[in-house]
């Protein structure tokens, strides 16, 4: 039962990076096709603004995954990072090389320096989503698991490149609504129509790749096809799909919170969708939650360390998301240093 328990919590934090993190690499995706430096001064202007604030703190919910993994279920942790070696070490990177390239560009003084740090920040806001989708869609198609040896070609099949294109498409979505909330919130209409323009453009890719995905998973992941087309994983994509619906009616008007909210939507609901139809394995069909999870003891002090966490992380990030949305974090401008000035 309490590794049942915990299963549900690593679904749970997964989809919160999913939304969170993919907001944030949504925006980098958008910042890479902006055009040059003339034409896409505006909206680059507005993705560093809306960025600045919480981007960093996205990455607390990959910690949380991983903790979790690595301490409520070795041997999912263990056979996922050798058999997926390869595109999690390229993910790896890629937040490694989006960090720096997103804290450089701004205060580098040199045209060149910035758009070295910009292209870095740009192309890795879109390939590391891609190689985490890569490393989910291994695991649904059942290409990882629990006696296989590590692997430099094992996620080069459709499922997985599906799985991964779905993800860039999903932060492309969610970045683009988010973003036109933001220009709808500093008064700038235009970048709100440019942005819901993009977001309906990613929506409709994001619905294509679903479609195909499904498409392959039927063949290629049965037990997975199976759970989606029945009982909870069934209710669950289907609440995304209408999620889906309700974010595309939102976005012709002027964006709001609505639009954010049924973003997200789509998003979880198609995470917990997945991991919900994989029941009751951890990889399918080779470990089971039960075979996999840690020792009683261990789940039982890592139920109550998360608990803890939440209690202590939770408040401070819904403060703030409600911080940012509201305006409360905005930076100082020199003229705010000018005015202060003279106080």
């Amino acid at each position: 039962m309490i590794a049942d328990v915990i299963a549900v919590v690593l679904l749970l934090a997964v989809a919160a990076y999913a939304c969170g993190g993919g907001t944030d690499y949504g925006a980098g995706f958008w910042d890479l096709i902006a055009g040059g430096a003339r034409r896409g001064k505006r909206p680059r202007r507005l993705i560093d603004h809306a960025m600045a604030p919480v981007w960093e703190v996205n990455n607390v919910w990959l910690i949380f995954v991983l903790v979790i993994m690595w301490t409520g279920f070795p041997v999912m942790f263990q056979r996922l990072f050798t058999v997926m070696w390869l595109p999690l070490a390229l993910a790896a990177v890629g937040i490694v090389l989006r960090g720096a390239g997103f804290a450089l560009r701004k205060p580098s003084r040199r045209l060149a320096g910035r758009r070295l740090y910009g292209a870095a920040f740009a192309v890795s806001s879109l390939l590391t989503p891609f190689f985490f989708g890569v490393a989910a869609g291994g695991v649904a198609s059942g290409r990882v698991t629990a006696d296989a040896t590590a692997s430099v070609d094992a996620w080069a099949h459709p499922t997985p490149v599906m799985f991964g294109l779905l993800a860039v498409a999903s932060t492309a979505m969610l970045g683009a609504v988010f973003l036109a909330a933001d220009a709808r919130r500093f008064d700038a209409p235009d970048l709100d129509r440019y942005f819901r323009r993009r977001a309906w453009a990613a929506l409709a890719a994001l619905t294509v790749l679903a479609v195909i995905t499904l498409f392959f998973a039927h063949d290629d992941a049965t037990h997975v096809w199976h759970g989606l087309t029945h009982g909870l994983g069934l209710l669950l994509a289907v609440t995304a799909a209408v999620c889906t619906l309700a974010t595309a009616g939102l976005l012709l008007r002027p964006s709001g919170s609505w639009s954010r909210t049924t973003a997200v939507g789509v998003v979880a609901c198609a995470i917990l969708a997945w991991g919900l139809a994989q029941r009751p394995y951890l990889l399918p069909t080779s470990l089971t939650v039960a075979e996999g999870a840690g020792a009683d003891t261990t789940l039982r002090w890592l139920g109550v360390v998360t608990l803890v966490a939440l209690v202590l992380v939770m408040p401070a990030v819904a403060l703030l998301y409600w911080l940012d949305t509201h305006g409360e974090l905005e930076g100082l401008t020199d003229a705010d240093l000018r005015r202060g000035g003279g106080e």
